[in-house]
C-alpha cells in the first residue's frame, strides 16, 4: 500500500509514504553512495571491455574506442550528479523570482547580480525570447538583461561541474572568473550604449509592470523532487548530444595527430583564437555536449585558451541562439551583441593562453 492511516487530529488524514522526508532523504543518500561506488569502477570496467574487443588497444581505433567506452559513462554520471544537485539549488529560483530580484537594479551592481544569478538559474538559449520580454516588462535595464543572458548558458553549473571534474579546479575557477567578467562587462558596455531603440517595436511597447517576489514554501521533499525532475528533463534532452560530443572527441583522440592539432590550435599561432571563435559560431551544442570535445582537444596538445574560446563561442554565440534572439532584437542590436561578446571571448582566449603556459 502507498498510504497509511494518519495519527493526527483528523482520523481520515493519510500520509503518502512516497512523500515522507525520511524516504526521500534515505533514497538520495543511497543514490549518492551507489553513484560513487559505480564511478570508482569505471576505469577497470573500460579496461576489461576494451580487452575483450577484437581491436589493438594501442591502435588508432583502439584509442578511440577506449576513450568512448570510458568517457561516455563518466560524463553522463558526472552530469547526472551535477544536474541533480543544482536542480535542488534551482528550486530557490523561479523566473518570477529572478525577474523580481533584477527589476529596478542600477547598472553596475545590476550587471554583477544578473551575471551571478545566471550561473544558478535554469535558463538557456531556448528560453531567450520569453525571458527577454519578461525582463523588459519588469523594468530590468537592457544591459543588465544581457549580462544575465550571457552568463546563464555560458557560465552554468553543468559547464563548471564538468570542467572541475575533468580538468581540475584551477581551470574551472579561472573559467568562472573570466566568464562572469565577460558577462558583466559585455552587459555594462551594451547598457552604456543606450540601444533600447534597437529593440523590436513590439518589445519596446511592452508596458513595464511592477513585480513582487513570490513567497514559495517548498519542503525538503519538494526540493529533492526538483533535483530528480531536473535530471529527467535536462539529461533526458541532452544525452544524445553528449554521446555525439564524446564520439567526436574519441575520433580526435584516436586519429588526429598531436603535432597537427598543436600547430593549428597551439598558443604559438596568434590566429588560432579568432579561428576557433569563428569555427564555434555555426556549431550548435551545449556545455555538456562540447566539453568532451574540449577534453580531447586538450589531450592532443591544443592550447587551453584557444579551446575555451571555441567552447564559449559555441555556447554564447551559436547561430541558433542568434536566430531565436532575432525575434526580439533588431539586426543592428544583434550585431552589437556579437561584436561585444566576441571581443570579450577573444580576450579570454588570449589571456588563458598567457596564464596557462
Amino acid at each position: 500500500m502507498n498510504a497509511l492511516q494518519g495519527t493526527g487530529s483528523d482520523p481520515g488524514a493519510r500520509t503518502d509514504l512516497r512523500a515522507a522526508p525520511a524516504v526521500w532523504l534515505g533514497g538520495t543518500a543511497g543514490f549518492v553512495l551507489a553513484w560513487f561506488l559505480v564511478y570508482r569502477q569505471l576505469v577497470p570496467f573500460s579496461e576489461w571491455a576494451v580487452a575483450h574487443l577484437p581491436v589493438e588497444a594501442e591502435s588508432h581505433l583502439g584509442k578511440s574506442v577506449t576513450f568512448f567506452i570510458y568517457d561516455t559513462p563518466k560524463v553522463l554520471m558526472l552530469l547526472t550528479l551535477v544536474v541533480f544537485g543544482m536542480g535542488v539549488v534551482r528550486s530557490f529560483f523561479s523566473p518570477e523570482r529572478t525577474r523580481a530580484l533584477l527589476a529596478g537594479r542600477a547598472e553596475g551592481f545590476g550587471n554583477v547580480a544578473a551575471a551571478v544569478l545566471g550561473v544558478f538559474t535554469p535558463f538557456c538559449s531556448c528560453s531567450a525570447v520569453p525571458l527577454f520580454v519578461g525582463f523588459v516588462s519588469a523594468g530590468v535595464p537592457l544591459g543588465v538583461t544581457f549580462s544575465f543572458l550571457i552568463a546563464a548558458p555560458m557560465v552554468n553549473e553543468v559547464a563548471l561541474g564538468l570542467l572541475f571534474a575533468l580538468l581540475g579546479w584551477q581551470v574551472a575557477l579561472t573559467y568562472l572568473a573570466f566568464g562572469l567578467t565577460l558577462a558583466i562587462v559585455s552587459g555594462w558596455v551594451i547598457g552604456r550604449l543606450h540601444l533600447e531603440g534597437w529593440l523590436e517595436e513590439w518589445v519596446r511597447n511592452v508596458r513595464a509592470a511592477a513585480v513582487s517576489i513570490p513567497q514559495e514554501q517548498l519542503s525538503v521533499v519538494d526540493r529533492l523532487r526538483a533535483g530528480r525532475d531536473a535530471v529527467r528533463e535536462i539529461v533526458g534532452k541532452v544525452w544524445i548530444w553528449i554521446v555525439a560530443g564524446i564520439a567526436a572527441g574519441a575520433v580526435i583522440h584516436g586519429y588526429v595527430p598531436s603535432e597537427l592539432l598543436g600547430a593549428i590550435m597551439g598558443r604559438d599561432s596568434w590566429w588560432s583564437v579568432p579561428a576557433a571563435v569563428l569555427l564555434g559560431v555555426p556549431i550548435y551544442s551545449n556545455a555538456a555536449g562540447i566539453i568532451p570535445v574540449v577534453e580531447a582537444l586538450l589531450g592532443k596538445g591544443a592550447a587551453l585558451g584557444t579551446v575555451l574560446a571555441f567552447m564559449m563561442a559555441v555556447i554564447a554565440l551559436s547561430l541558433p541562439e542568434m536566430i531565436i534572439l532575432r525575434k526580439v532584437l533588431t539586426g543592428k542590436l544583434i550585431a552589437v551583441f556579437i561584436a561585444v561578446v566576441g571581443t570579450g571571448i577573444l580576450g579570454v582566449g588570449f589571456l588563458f593562453n598567457a596564464l596557462f603556459r
